[in-house]
């Protein structure tokens, strides 16, 4: 292997040569304690910056087994070192100067979930982290001793400070090895008490803003009912006291801006662990939930939406239903029906971002718009259903509408962000209101009656793929949508994708389905969906890329995402 002396004799050779030079030092470069690997070199000071990676042996690294010897841990581990390595290569950002994007350093920006990113892995025998150098250049010419500084002075410098057991503090990394085992034990516990979530008293829940997901300061931490209230004794922290919500149909009420929607949004997102001090460590979801919503204009392909909609006027098959331009009852029928199909537990559905004509018809509409009129059969009178045939619980944040009350098995209330278990008090109430109760229970039995919870296997054809030189082209734009080909995927209403690099590897996966079509015609596409799912989880992300030339931005993401992600692209007819 070429040594660091060697590569420090290449870079001078060139220096003050156009800029198309710099491709000479691709390659890998032994340095004292460590390879740097020059993977791919940006062919323009102004271009996307070039790729570098550092691989530290396990040995040289120091790390003890204990603190990655599980899977969990080891995620973890990999999230706190690619911030840390991030916090140290910011300290030199643009210190080296030059044209363009000269002296940029850059690695993948982590938010509050802990992902499994290619940005950093880590096993016994090595720990490799990929990031981004720009190449400092004089207009287009090479200034070698600018990069001189970055590779041989600033990335040392980190890969010391950030990589190097010895240099760390034990004890936060223990912190975060212990923080992940006490996450995944409450995972566990919430199938053996049969709960759909856990939210720990003194979680804080409110974040800063709509554009920042750090903890509101001075926020009302959660407190549970007390009915509700289940104790865990975790296996560091000890004895955690919160409020467990139990499998079935939970409904969240209250008035405006009294945190429905906030406690709603800390379940959707419990499907992650979240990093120390962010306020929602120990609020865990069931990690197979999916948050619904309606979807005005996606396109749905060859779903079974009957058990919402049937009898269309045009005679349309809904059986089998397909349109370019979902309306928002169609967009959140296929939502519901795409999510038992990707092994969702529990349903998340906020009444605000719903279809008002999907979730529910009063007594008076359907009094004066006939059953026989109406193909929608509601949400609310199906809901029962899914439960009892699929196990699919749900938790629905509601204010507008009181017949929800006649289906839950579980009401809170949200008082100024504080919860109280009203189920008791309601049940009272509706038991009195007898007419409303049998109307409800009528409408619902018979809905049960006609509707059914099919498994349709899915063998969609593949359209015509747009291809430069055989290569399918892709686009990222940012978190909400990637193009492939000519077709646009958005990806803005699947609402429980909170990184951009998320969105980046679904790009890779629906790029791998496309390429598995082509070869395997008679797939269905739940089996091409639980196959590249059950890779990721084996492997990581990094398994989406052949070769060696494993890019630095992706992150992992759930299999609910990737039928998510499958279901929305409109290459399939």
């Amino acid at each position: 292997m070429n040594t660091a002396v060697q590569l420090e004799q290449q870079l001078m050779s060139i220096h003050r040569k156009s800029y198309p030079a710099y491709k000479s030092l691709a390659g890998s470069w032994q340095f004292p304690g460590y390879i740097l690997h020059i993977d791919h070199v940006q062919g323009d000071p102004f271009a996307a910056p070039s790729k570098v990676s550092v691989e530290v042996s396990g040995k040289t690294a120091g790390f003890p087994p204990q603190l990655f010897d599980r899977k969990d841990k080891r995620i973890a581990l990999q999230d706190y070192l690619t911030r840390e390595f991030g916090r140290q290569i910011s300290a030199f950002l643009f210190q080296a100067k030059g044209s363009g994007k000269s002296g940029l350093l850059s690695i993948s920006r982590c938010g509050q979930e802990v992902l499994e990113r290619t940005a950093l892995e880590m096993d016994e025998g090595r720990i490799r982290v990929r990031f981004e150098v720009g190449f400092p250049a004089n207009g287009r010419t090479i200034n070698a001793p600018e990069l001189k500084k970055i590779l041989f002075d600033y990335v040392p410098q980190c890969v010391k400070k950030a990589l190097y057991y010895r240099n760390l503090d034990p004890a936060a990394l223990q912190a975060v090895a212990d923080l992940a085992e006490d996450q995944t034990f409450i995972r566990r516990e919430l199938k053996r008490l049969d709960l759909v979530a856990f939210v720990a008293n003194g979680s804080v829940l409110p974040r800063q803003s709509g554009v920042s997901d750090r903890p509101m300061k001075g926020a009302v931490v959660f407190e549970s009912p007390e009915s509700m209230e289940v104790e865990l004794t975790l296996p560091h922290r000890g004895p955690v006291k919160g409020m467990g919500i139990p499998r079935g149909i939970t409904l969240i009420v209250g008035g405006g801006y009294h945190g429905k929607s906030t406690l709603l949004k800390a379940l959707e997102l419990g499907v992650y662990n979240h990093i120390a001090g962010d306020g929602r460590e120990y609020v865990i979801t069931d990690d197979t939930a999916v948050k619904i919503r309606a979807e005005d204009g996606r396109a749905v392909s060859h779903v079974d939406i009957s058990p919402f909609i049937n009898h269309l006027p045009n005679g349309k098959d809904t059986v089998d239903f397909s349109t370019e331009d979902a309306s928002g009852s169609t967009s959140q029928a296929a939502n519901v029906v795409e999510a038992v199909e990707a092994g969702a537990g529990a349903l998340l559905i906020d009444e605000d971002t719903s279809a008002t004509n999907f979730m529910v018809r009063d007594a008076l509409m359907q009094s004066v718009i006939a059953r026989e009129q109406e193909p929608i059969t509601p949400f609310i009178e199906q809901a029962g259903k899914l439960y009892g045939e699929k196990g699919v619980s749900v938790i629905l944040v509601a204010g507008s509408s009181g017949a929800y009350f006649y289906i839950a098995d579980k009401i809170i209330q949200m008082d100024t962000y504080r919860a109280y278990d009203i189920t008791g008090h309601v049940k009272d109430i509706c038991s009195r209101n007898r007419e409303e109760m049998e109307f409800v229970t009528a409408h619902r039995k018979e809905s049960e009656e006609i509707a059914r919870w099919g498994a349709m296997t899915r063998r969609p054809r593949l359209g015509k793929i747009d291809k430069k030189h055989g290569q399918i082209k892709v686009k990222q734009y940012g978190k909400d949508s990637f193009s492939i080909g000519k077709d646009t995927v958005e990806l803005k209403y699947v609402e429980q994708i909170t990184d951009s690099e998320q969105t980046t590897a679904l790009s890779y996966v629906l790029k791998h389905v496309i390429g598995e079509m082509e070869t395997k015609k008679s797939a269905s596409l739940e089996e091409l969906a639980e196959k590249i799912s059950r890779e990721m989880e084996e492997k990581g992300p990094s398994c989406l890329v052949k070769g060696s030339s494993v890019p630095s931005g992706l992150a992992m993401t759930r299999k609910q995402e990737i039928y998510a992600c499958l279901n929305r692209y409109r290459g399939f007819h």
